[in-house]
């Protein structure tokens, strides 16, 4: 069965997109020297949290970083109706993460590395330079 990934739904593509952007950001920690298990943990909630995604999709919605395709995919996992929302974040900021996620997803599943890892490196550059603000 042949797969056409540019056909999945928003919420497919978050699933895929949430466990790629989590892996990456536990790799980062551990290279960057982080070896302490709660230390790990804590420092991964705060790039891999529904706010930090919210805020790191903004800034390239803002900075105009997405190109048209990138932003219709983005729209597609921010309107996918999902049957429920995480108590401890705001409806717009779940909405926006779930987009954020789908966009990495898509990224992943079509296998377009060079713009993933582009991705990938200016979200961590993006919360490491506003770590205060996610928390």
């Amino acid at each position: 069965m042949n797969v056409d990934f540019k056909q999945l739904n928003g919420l497919t593509l978050a699933y895929v997109g949430d466990a790629v952007f989590e892996l990456y950001i536990r790799r980062h920690l551990v290279q960057s020297g982080q070896v302490k298990p709660n230390q790990l943990h804590q420092k991964a909630v705060m790039f891999v949290s529904g706010k930090a995604q919210a805020m790191i999709i903004s800034h390239w919605l803002e900075m105009n970083f997405l190109s048209e395709e990138e932003k219709r995919i983005f729209g597609r996992g921010r309107n996918a109706k999902s049957a429920s929302i995480p108590k401890h974040t705001n409806v717009q900021a779940y909405r926006y993460s779930t987009g954020f996620e789908a966009l990495i997803g898509y990224h992943y599943l079509l296998n377009n590395e060079e713009r993933l890892n582009d991705l990938l490196k200016a979200a961590v550059r993006f919360i490491e330079r506003n770590d205060s603000d996610v928390l």
